[in-house]
């Protein structure tokens, strides 16, 4: 995903070489199973979004007729999927989405699967149109990608906040227990097995994340957070928002787990370093972390989203509980960009994005974040 909208221009290197035939075999075939007639599928706009870090995504338009008609959701209700562009003509949009190589060191795409397909019965994402053996194609969202900038906007944010309140709080398979800690365990196993070099083992100092996970876990256990299903991504990328109604959408749920939910606040407030859409989108910047303040007012939205005024103990409690989850998140995507510099091959400097969040973890051990 990325947040420039469809433009209207058809670019000639823009064609269905871009994807694999039998993504192309699906998609020509759903148009004729799910659209009325009028649909000139041939002429397809196939554009490479940017952004995406896991995956290839792609938004693949054509012409339609007026009478374009739409798909239904699981509650009968017309969702649109073409867009009026300026010169009156309309065009139909999907996105496919090509699975990134090495995901599996990951997740389970099947368990990804029925997180998708559940998130899209209970109204929270795009529908899932069509499968292939390495992709699938997904409804087109009438909303835009937000940006860096945005999540520093205090509007944008307590939307943001109240959203996720609601994330947390959804029924979703798989068993309700915290995953992280297991998940960092077979990530270390991963990244020890698979790293050809010896020195990014002693320069990340592998070998004594065991004990530092076991330990993070036994602090954990003294904190009784409470638990929801999380995103556990929650970069800018993943959130849409409609600007005409202020609805915000969260999207793409490869890590999507059950979690301490304070975990999923404390690796949103890292993203905030980060910008993906720059010449240098590996590269971090801690110093925009939010301090304090922001954090609190965060924090205060999220827990005042059911309805109830939260005291200043409960925002501090909660507070003090994100602070410590930072070091985890720190954990999970140093070991990902360490895993992803081997298996991916996506255009982004996964090993230097990997030693800035090992780095963060060793500087900050022990200690909280101030403001």
């Amino acid at each position: 995903m990325d947040s420039s909208p469809f433009d209207g221009v058809i670019r000639k290197k823009d064609s269905w070489s871009k994807l694999p035939p039998e993504a192309v075999r699906l998609l020509k075939t759903l148009v004729i199973k799910l659209w009325p007639p009028g649909e000139d599928v041939n002429d397809v706009c196939v554009r490479q979004l940017k952004g995406a870090l896991t995956n290839e995504v792609f938004e693949c338009s054509w012409n339609t007729s007026s009478d374009h008609g739409d798909l239904d959701d699981a509650d009968g209700n017309a969702r649109e999927t073409w867009l009026d562009l300026p010169n009156g003509k309309q065009r139909r949009v999907v996105l496919v989405r090509l699975y990134g190589t090495g995901v599996d060191n990951f997740f389970s795409r099947e368990d990804e699967i029925r997180t998708f397909e559940a998130m899209s019965r209970a109204g929270q994402g795009p529908r899932l149109l069509g499968r292939f053996s390495t992709g699938r194609v997904e409804e087109f969202l009438h909303a835009r990608t937000l940006t860096a900038k945005d999540l520093r906007d205090p509007d944008v944010s307590a939307r943001i906040a109240e959203k996720l309140r609601e994330f947390h709080q959804l029924s979703m398979p798989g068993s309700p227990e915290p995953r992280i800690w297991n998940r960092l365990r077979d990530w270390l196993t991963e990244a020890l097995g698979i790293s050809s070099s010896a020195e990014y083992i002693t320069e990340f100092r592998l070998h004594e994340l065991n004990v530092e996970i076991e330990d993070l876990e036994l602090q954990a256990s003294n904190l009784h957070s409470d638990i929801g299903f999380c995103h556990n991504d929650l970069q800018y990328g993943n959130i849409m928002m409609d600007d005409e109604t202020n609805i915000i959408t969260i999207i793409d749920y490869e890590y999507s787990t059950y979690n301490p939910v304070a975990y999923d606040l404390a690796n949103h407030f890292c993203e905030m370093a980060a910008n993906y859409h720059t010449d240098t989108p590996h590269i971090l910047d801690f110093s925009k972390y939010p301090g304090l303040k922001e954090r609190h007012r965060f924090i205060r939205a999220y827990l005042e989203s059911s309805g109830d005024i939260a005291s200043v103990s409960q925002v501090k409690q909660l507070s003090d509980e994100v602070d410590f989850y930072v070091l985890a998140s720190h954990i999970h995507w140093g070991l990902w960009g360490l895993i992803s510099h081997y298996v991916n091959e996506i255009d982004f400097d996964y090993l230097e994005y990997a030693r800035q969040r090992f780095n963060q973890f060793w500087a900050f051990k022990g200690i909280n974040f101030v403001s």
